[in-house]
């Protein structure tokens, strides 16, 4: 595989995982329904009610995919490091925000019905696996730019080449045509006396 395709394959797994991770953040996550409470009381808890670790690092996720392509060398690598702890980080926030104490603490943290119930249930979906699943996206993107970062090119390259090569150095003017009276303008915009040539003057 190409470095060029390389890089595009680590940007993918990392849009992908930042992005798996924000829509699963939004999304419901869990239910806790508290049926014998003194007020039946039901509620659903998203991926943000239970903890914003996981759409925050996707947030991150996405700005380091702007980093893997405007830098290069050791700083690359050092944001494929971040890139993978960030994936690290959702798997990790999304696997214990779905734990039982946590749901109900965020419940409980919603409402005070549910303080009133006995036994609560609490119902988990698998909307918390897309998430972790895209922290797994993004910390492979990430392992994959530590290894293989070094070589690929960066996204400035052939402006900074363009930049770097020498000016062709312009030529004398041509003499104005006194035919062209926009050329007669221009010679006497550069300071040059237009008549010059007609008369036989150099």
């Amino acid at each position: 595989m190409t470095p060029g395709r390389e890089r595009g394959l680590a940007a993918l797994l990392c849009a992908a995982g930042a992005g798996l991770a924000l829509l699963a953040a939004g999304r419901a996550w869990a239910s806790v329904e508290a049926e014998h409470a003194i007020t039946p009381f039901a509620q659903n808890l998203s991926g943000g009610d239970l903890g914003g670790a996981p759409g925050a690092l996707g947030w991150a996720g996405l700005a380091g995919l702007a980093a893997l392509f405007a830098t290069s060398g050791r700083v690359r690598a050092g944001v494929g490091v971040l890139v993978a702890l960030f994936g690290v980080g959702i798997a990790y926030a999304s696997a214990t925000a779905v734990r039982r104490s946590n749901v109900l603490s965020a419940a409980g943290d919603k409402s005070a019905l549910l303080r009133l119930g006995a036994d609560p249930s609490v119902d988990v979906n698998l909307w918390w696996t897309v998430s972790l699943a895209g922290g797994v996206l993004l910390a492979a993107a990430g392992l994959v730019t530590v290894l293989r970062g070094a070589r690929w090119p960066r996204m400035s390259a052939r402006y900074e080449r363009a930049a770097a090569a020498p000016k062709a150095t312009a030529g004398p003017a041509a003499p104005a045509d006194p035919a062209d009276p926009s050329s007669m303008w221009k010679s006497l915009d550069r300071g040059e006396d237009p008549t010059a040539h007609r008369n036989g003057r150099p």
